[in-house]
């Protein structure tokens, strides 16, 4: 297959998408379906492996994503609920004022965001953002973007989190100066994507429609007796410890000891938040007068609008997987590595397309740093450091279609195709572009 012809194909195939959604009214998830079916069948691939490539790629994503989605929107259930979220919004723009109540995000995006995958943070935050823009009477994407923003650029840029890491092995890069670096370049970069920018696109894209999803986080009249701010941090923040304690276990225990494993299982991402949320029943739930039938209820009904956001995560996982097996990522990826580009915009390069292929931007650091750091071994002149950090802004490029995050995005903010483009998908790829441009420039003085 040609890079043209994998070009032109890929670039049609996300056309026939968002003209299909946004013009023709067609529900998502059938869309993505069709379109992955037609551009595997147009790439050649064999009729008897489309369908499976699909439900594949679909089921790899959900396995992780809609696990993570069902415990977090329960544990946000309570938090809204017990009139938590209420407690800590009423801190936040108590403390930073009402105009600044987007930097307060960014920063809390980029301490929560450190530990944890992007759709963990953005589930454990949501519910906060939710409130605080009711609250403070805020358009929902002045606050909600900069969250978001700072969730990515710490995914991308910043060690110990664990996409960060698998570039910072592969180049060989010294992890002091990797997390250096990274907040030396990270905090401008979310800064300009994240309060600049929403405020800049908060004013340009009115959200006018009913938000089933704002409604059941928001209650009109804050609970009475709200539970105290440290129990209510506590119980969010829990996950997040327990996933920096299970991140640093190889280093602070045997490895393959009885502790190791021990920290390694709590650490997990999917016990981690259901010890958070199962925490959340009683400190939230049962210690506020709450039944357990009361608990029940909850659990229940915040979970039926998830069920669309789910479908469309792994719709949009199956059209990744698509893009990689019909061969059209790996004809563009041949094309990028024949073109003789310097190293630091190589890895750049190689981390974007394989984000578009297959939507996953820790997948696309794994695998953009395991092609370009043979070649990085057999360089001079090129720092480690700001290979591991160009390449994971790379990977965070252009917040496409495939991209769970997307998807995220749009149905909890309550978004259209084009407006979810027009914020999250441009966001995005102002995280990549100003972490090259910031990269190059380094690069001047850094070796």
């Amino acid at each position: 297959m040609s890079a043209a012809f994998a070009i032109s194909l890929a670039l049609t195939a996300i056309l026939a998408v968002i003209v299909l959604i946004a013009r023709f009214r067609l529900n998502p998830f059938i869309v993505l379906f069709i379109v992955s079916i037609a551009l595997a069948l147009f790439a050649g691939m064999p009729a008897d492996h489309v369908v499976a490539s699909f439900e594949n790629g679909a089921g790899h994503v959900l396995g992780h994503v809609g696990t993570v989605i069902a415990l977090g929107t329960m544990l946000g259930k309570m938090l809204a609920e017990s009139g938590g979220a209420d407690r800590i919004a009423l801190t936040i723009s108590g403390f930073a004022g009402r105009e600044r109540v987007d930097w307060a995000m960014m920063v809390i995006g980029l301490l929560i965001g450190l530990p944890v995958f992007f759709e963990v943070g953005f589930v454990l935050l949501i519910p906060l953002v939710f409130v605080l823009a009711d609250r403070t009477n805020m358009p929902l994407l002045r606050v909600a973007l900069p969250m978001g923003a700072a969730l990515s650029v710490t995914h991308a840029l910043i060690p110990p989190h664990p996409a960060a890491l698998l570039a910072l092995s592969a180049y060989h890069a010294n992890i002091g100066h990797t997390i250096m670096l990274g907040i030396v370049i990270g905090t401008p970069i979310a800064v300009i994507a994240g309060p600049v920018f929403g405020r800049f696109a908060s004013a340009r894209v009115p959200l006018t429609g009913v938000n089933p999803l704002a409604e059941q986080f928001v209650k009109h009249e804050p609970a009475a007796n709200m539970p105290s701010f440290f129990l209510t941090v506590f119980t969010i923040l829990s996950p997040v410890v327990l996933m920096l304690v299970g991140s640093l276990a190889d280093r602070i225990t045997t490895v393959h000891g009885t502790a190791n494993t021990v920290l390694h299982f709590v650490g997990n991402t999917d016990i981690a938040l259901a010890l958070a949320t199962l925490l959340s029943f009683y400190v939230l739930g049962v210690a506020q007068g709450f039944s357990a039938a009361t608990i029940l209820r909850f659990t229940n009904e915040c979970l039926g609008p998830t069920a669309l956001i789910m479908l469309l995560i792994g719709a949009g996982g199956g059209f990744g997987r698509v893009l990689i097996d019909s061969g059209v990522s790996r004809a563009i990826t041949d094309a990028a590595l024949g073109a003789h580009m310097p190293l630091l915009v190589l890895a750049w390069v190689l981390a974007a397309i394989v984000r578009v292929a297959c939507g996953s931007s820790t997948v696309a650091m794994a695998t953009a740093s395991g092609i370009v750091a043979p070649i990085l071994e057999h360089s001079t002149g090129v720092s480690p450091e700001l290979m591991v950090l160009v390449t994971g802004a790379g990977s965070v490029a252009f917040g496409p279609m495939n991209d769970a995050g997307f998807w995220q995005i749009k149905e909890y903010l309550g978004l259209t195709v084009p407006q979810t483009i027009k914020t999250w998908s441009v966001l995005e790829t102002l995280i990549a572009v100003c972490g090259l441009v910031f990269c190059l420039i380094a690069s001047i003085f850094i070796h």
